[in-house]
């Protein structure tokens, strides 16, 4: 296990740097690192290590979700209004749609099928969008209009309720039946969520006050927390609907709305903590990508990911009707809500393993959906935010 840690972290860190410098965002050296490193490959990574790597990933977004809410001023986000909630369902949505429309002559699937592609891949990847927000927001690009806030809060919320209505699909699809509560439980966990972190950001805002301890200190307390959110909403699922990664966030935001001085020293510390999660993240979704199913996929697979790309932006650039952003501003956030990663890495194969007939299609779709959109959408991030959005 201990030289498989090595290997990941010394050669994502080496080829990242390496594509950093080809002006090429350094995550997709580390998905390329992971893809050679896989079982489906060279085999280099211990069995140990991918057993628990969805735990591992887990705890690189927990990382990056709660350094988000520490930056992220619940104020900024009140005068964006009614887009940032639109953001938050509306381009997966579409999303969805598009590709119930597409897949279906593309892929010659049944609707059901192409409803299940569509919430795979139609969740916008935390992990790739977060950390580039951050530094906008560090930057000051874009804050006179609060965009990276609208952007992080709506990624963030975007997943709770794509992974909700996957779960709904795949339950359809295995038993025939589709819960109408499953729906209902999309605003329940959301709001749940966020009431339990805000709670427990307040107490911690309190004990943080009134104890002295060393901001290493008051971290490990973070992200023990954090942890815990994740087991409450693992050990209630199927009796109370609670999203553990909203929790996290709203935790963070309480601390910054609080106690503003000590949200930024443990922003900068989660910074640095995000270096080696992040080498760990993108090379274990790297390890999911069989290449084999890319192969098989073909053209069609690919046109269907661009088209239901095209049907996310038209979502993302109805949520932004009537505001006061100019069309380079909106250019902009289309083009940032379009980064797939770790969700898809997360559910992607589970229809295969659900031994649905569209199991296999569904694992294709959702890697190349990786390779394509995470790579264009941390480029398009990357080189244009100076041009679009004002300082």
């Amino acid at each position: 296990m201990l030289t498989s840690i090595a290997i990941i972290l010394l050669l994502g860190l080496l080829v990242g740097w390496i594509f950093s410098k080809f002006r090429l965002p350094s995550l997709l050296g580390m998905i390329v690192v992971g893809i050679i490193l896989s079982p489906y490959a060279l085999d280099l990574i211990d069995e140990s290590i991918l057993m628990i790597s969805g735990d591992l990933r887990q705890i690189a977004l927990v990382i990056i979700l709660t350094r988000a809410g520490l930056s992220l001023d619940i104020s900024d986000l009140k005068k964006v209004g009614r887009p940032a909630v639109l953001m938050c369902f509306l381009p997966a949505c579409v999303e969805i749609v598009g590709t119930v429309v597409l897949a279906p002559i593309l892929l010659k699937v049944s609707v059901l099928e192409a409803a299940i592609i569509g919430s795979v891949i139609a969740a916008v990847s935390p992990a790739v969008v977060v950390p580039r927000m951050i530094r906008l927001i560090d930057e000051g690009y874009g804050k006179n209009k609060s965009i990276p806030q609208l952007i992080l809060a709506g990624a963030s919320v975007d997943d709770v309720f794509v992974i909700v209505v996957f779960t709904a699909f795949t339950a359809l699809a295995s038993t025939g039946k589709m819960s109408v509560s499953s729906f209902i439980q999309i605003p329940i966990s959301i709001v749940l969520g966020i009431i339990l972190g805000s709670g427990v950001g307040i107490l911690l805002v309190i004990f943080f006050k009134k104890n002295h301890m060393r901001d290493s200190v008051k971290i490990l307390i973070i992200l023990s927390i954090s942890f815990l959110f994740l087991e409450v909403e693992n050990r209630l699922k199927g009796s109370i609907p609670i999203s553990g990664l909203l929790a996290i966030m709203s935790m963070g935001i309480m601390l910054k709305q609080k106690y503003d001085v000590l949200a930024s020293r443990l922003s900068a510390k989660y910074n640095k903590l995000w270096i080696g999660a992040e080498v760990f993240l993108f090379v274990l979704v790297g390890t999911t990508v069989d290449l084999k199913y890319v192969k098989s996929a073909g053209i069609f697979a690919v046109l269907l990911i661009i088209g239901a790309l095209l049907f996310r932006m038209s979502g993302v650039a109805l949520s932004l009707v009537k505001t006061d952003l100019s069309k380079k501003e909106r250019l902009f956030c289309m083009l940032a809500y379009t980064p797939k990663a770790t969700v898809q890495a997360a559910i992607g194969a589970i229809p295969l393993s659900m031994g649905l007939d569209c199991g296999n299609i569904v694992v294709t779709v959702a890697v190349l959906s990786i390779l394509i959109t995470a790579p264009f959408g941390a480029i398009c991030v990357d080189n244009l935010y100076k041009r679009l959005l004002e300082k």
